[in-house]
């Protein structure tokens, strides 16, 4: 491995020089930068970027440990901390949980060991011993689609509660008395504040509400729920979903099924994913910010460490949800 002495023995020049040429180019003559620019090119020298911050005390990298890659909502989240980070000098490594607690715990003690420079963690489980031992690292943390108390940390997040409620309402108001709920995880804040919601709104009418819950939030799972509601006498004539990628594979059971939607199963999803607009049937669904969640984060836990130059205190932000109606519950 070329290492920067390597690169000072043949420049001719000391390895002060070399590094003042990586670090502080404008203080070195152009001669003398061109000629150890050279030499780096020729040897292929690639400068210890982990040992320099070790010795500056400080990383520039924030990492960011989501609950699922595969669901374009917390692509897009990562897409708007990414943004943010760059606009403040920083790189960002993003990291996926898989909805697995012994994932999430390997990936903090990791990003604890590296020190990085700050956390944005969309947990499965926010009581585990794997995050209070990150707590004692002393590494600034920010929660993003989950809210804490803020005398525990700062957290970004959709009012997931109001989110539920649209959906219940809206299906009420299009004449459903028989409303499925499929949900994921129960271990999920976010898969028990909806269905909350959804109950809200529909308490005290005369709907009736049956729950499927599902292992994952995927369209895989999706179409297995589907599978179930078509089982269902009687069955119910409208389905609120946890996340769009359920509420795709549930509109895929129904299509391959023969069933209209939204004629005989209107359908609702949530985060407005891309996808939704452009499935086979536009899909309604609850819409979630998702770029601005995560741009909102990283803006958040910057202020919030040391190189920053203030601690401010913990701030808890909260964004409301939007129902974009389409043909999925739109009856001709």
């Amino acid at each position: 491995m070329v290492g920067i002495k390597d690169v000072a023995r043949r420049a001719g020049v000391s390895i002060g020089t070399v590094s003042n040429v990586v670090n502080r180019p404008h203080i070195v003559s152009a001669a003398t930068r061109s000629r150890v620019l050279s030499v780096i090119e020729e040897l292929g020298y690639v400068r210890d970027e982990s040992a320099r911050q070790l010795r500056a005390g400080r990383s520039r990298i924030m990492a960011l440990l989501v609950l699922d890659l595969g669901n374009p909502f917390f692509v897009d989240l990562a897409r708007g901390a990414e943004q943010a980070a760059h606009d403040a000098g920083l790189n960002v490594i993003t990291c996926n949980s898989g909805q697995r607690v012994d994932r999430e715990e390997s990936y903090l003690a990791l990003l604890a060991e590296q020190r990085v420079r700050g956390l944005l963690l969309s947990p499965v489980d926010t009581s585990g011993g794997a995050l209070e031992t990150f707590r004692r690292s002393g590494i600034p943390y920010v929660f993003v689609d989950r809210k804490v108390p803020a005398d525990e940390a700062s957290s970004v997040s959709v009012d997931d509660l109001a989110g539920g409620e649209l959906a219940g309402r809206h299906l009420l108001e299009t004449g459903h008395r028989h409303v499925a709920f499929v949900n994921g995880p129960k271990i999920l804040t976010q898969c028990r504040d909806r269905e909350q919601g959804l109950r809200s709104a529909l308490d005290g009418s005369a709907a009736r509400l049956s729950v499927i819950e599902t292992a994952e939030l995927d369209v895989v799972s999706g179409r297995d729920a589907g599978a179930r509601l078509l089982g269902m006498s009687p069955r119910p004539t409208a389905v609120f979903c946890a996340n769009d990628l359920l509420a795709l594979g549930v509109l895929q059971a129904m299509v391959g099924a023969g069933v209209r939607v939204p004629d005989e199963m209107a359908i609702v999803g949530y985060d407005d994913i891309e996808f939704a607009g452009a499935a086979a049937v536009p899909l309604t669904s609850v819409r979630q910010p998702a770029r601005r969640l995560g741009q909102t984060a990283a803006e958040l836990l910057i202020a919030e460490t040391p190189e920053s130059g203030n601690r401010p205190a913990h701030r808890s932000v909260v964004f409301k949800p939007e129902l974009v109606v389409r043909a999925s519950t739109q009856r001709r």
